[in-house]
């Protein structure tokens, strides 16, 4: 056994041994054993980022738009130049599979293009003689010191999602990203330095509760991103606010594909394979749901599913070709099987049972096989609760406005489907909807990065959504500045509201 390489925080531009004297273990998800120690920061730690931080606002908020963007562009290339890297990084800690580590790459190195167009984004309108020889026009100011905090199941896109539009606005970052599997941060900070990115204007703590808190507290963050579950979104958004932050907070989700009757079962059973199964259903935009109008269309799809579910590749991500590497740690797993046994007690049907699955050559591995329940109603805790592993539950509605009344009145709202031919139930659907982000025959609707990322109901805290348009919006502060030259007219004061006459 190797003795477990100690990882360092990312101060002022450099790696900085932690010296709270606490640590916390990063497992290799295949092996079930610990491969590195991480520091857990104490609150004057937290102190100095921030205050790294605060100190290289200034000058990074007076580059020229144009300048930060050229960094973003190095960035950019480092990336991929060190895409091999980073994938291995992703699988090694958090255990997905290669092709699912770099496609979180890519989506990540998406907003980093879009980060590229900031002087285009940061542009404001000018209205001339909005009254006599009066002028109007605004402008985007950055907002100071921001940070995000991010789970394990992106370390890289999702910290992606916030700091190059944060950073391109003109704001410095702090980020703490999940504990479990920190070091692709580590490595973002690394090469943001080499893209030309000065000391202090990105920084890395990694942490616990106390280092949460710490950031939600200071004064001199100004903002706040987050994602994760629920419980978590809902602290962060009532504490940060509470503190005069602006707060983004992304919670849980249960994510429901309706099936119709006329939807390609083919098409629609390889949707849910992917989007039910693919990184172990560590996923918030997983389909964890479907929804089938009619029992014949459900009959039908597990029948398909069914064989398909049970023939699912398990195994280390980072060896052979599996299509579903470990969850993340023993505790999550072991979560996660207390909720496959929760449902047969709830009376759902058990139609394949990964529970019992042994990975040879990675017995200690933390993995769990493919679970496929029929039958899950409404009342049941399997439905009602983001499961957050590879568990997939079918429900049966009798009509389209039942699975559109179940969709609707779950407490999470953050991405669904549609599955069918036809346009009026695709349209209807799409319109009457409460969710987020909404897919017509694609399981996974995330959206492109010149978009927004966000859901609904208890799937977000906070008005704004991450990256595109809102993104920007987020991390800026707009001034409007109206403007009279002299011009030889000298009137006297005015003592009445303002107009432009």
């Amino acid at each position: 056994m190797t003795t477990p390489r100690t990882l360092t925080h990312f101060i002022h531009g450099n790696p900085t041994a932690g010296s709270s004297g606490r640590f916390g273990d990063v497992y290799d998800p295949a092996s079930g054993q610990v491969q590195a120690r991480v520091p857990l920061a104490s609150k004057t730690e937290v102190e100095t980022a921030i205050g790294s931080a605060q100190e290289a606002f200034p000058a990074w908020a007076a580059t020229t738009p144009l300048l930060r963007a050229r960094v973003m562009f190095r960035f950019k290339e480092l990336l991929e130049a060190h895409a091999d890297e980073m994938t291995r990084l992703i699988t090694a800690e958090h255990g997905k599979v290669l092709s699912d580590a770099r496609g979180e790459l890519t989506r990540g190195i998406e907003v980093v293009e879009f980060a590229c167009g900031i002087p285009h984004l940061l542009k404001g309108d000018h209205s001339m003689n909005v009254g006599r020889d009066v002028d109007s026009y605004n402008e985007y100011a950055a907002l100071g010191v921001v940070a995000g905090i991010t789970p394990f199941n992106f370390p890289c896109m999702v910290p992606m999602w916030m700091f190059p539009v944060a950073l391109a606005c003109g704001n410095t970052f702090v980020l703490k990203p999940s504990e479990r599997d920190p070091s692709p941060s580590l490595l973002i900070a690394r090469l943001l330095k080499e893209a030309g990115l000065p000391d202090g204007v990105f920084n890395v703590v990694h942490g616990d509760k106390e280092a949460v808190d710490t950031i939600l507290d200071d004064p001199r963050v100004q903002a706040v991103s987050f994602v994760g579950s629920t419980p978590i979104a809902e602290y962060i958004y009532a504490r940060g606010s509470a503190a005069g932050k602006r707060v983004q907070a992304l919670g849980g989700a249960k994510n429901h594909m309706v099936v119709m009757p006329d939807a390609d079962l083919e098409q629609t059973a390889n949707a849910l394979l992917g989007a039910g199964f693919g990184s172990a259903g560590e996923r918030c935009m997983a389909i964890s749901v479907a929804v089938c109008v009619g029992d014949a269309t459900a009959d039908a799809l597990i029948a398909r599913l069914k064989p398909m579910v049970q023939a699912l590749r398990v195994g280390p991500g980072c060896q052979g070709d599996p299509d579903m590497g470990p969850l993340i740690n023993g505790a999550h797993r072991d979560k996660v099987k207390s909720y496959v046994d929760l449902g047969v007690s709830e009376g759902a049907t058990l139609v394949v049972d990964g529970r019992g699955l042994n990975v040879a050559g990675a017995e200690a591995g933390f993995f769990l096989g493919g679970c496929l329940f029929d039958h899950v109603t409404p009342a049941m805790r399997i439905y009602q609760e983001e499961i957050f592993g590879p568990v997939l539950s079918v429900m049966r509605a009798p009509d389209f406005d039942t699975a559109l009344e179940w969709v609707n009145t779950h407490e999470y709202g953050n991405g669904t489907a549609i599955f069918t031919r036809d346009g009026d139930a695709a349209r209807q659907f799409a319109h009457k909807v409460q969710a987020g982000m909404v897919g017509i025959n694609v399981p996974i609707p995330v959206p492109m990065a010149f978009h927004s990322f966000g859901g609904w109901k208890r799937s977000l805290f906070g008005p704004l959504h991450m990256h595109g348009p809102d993104g920007v919006r987020f991390y800026t502060r707009m001034k409007t500045i109206t403007a009279r030259w002299p011009t030889g007219i000298r009137a006297g004061a005015e003592f009445s509201m303002p107009t432009m006459k």
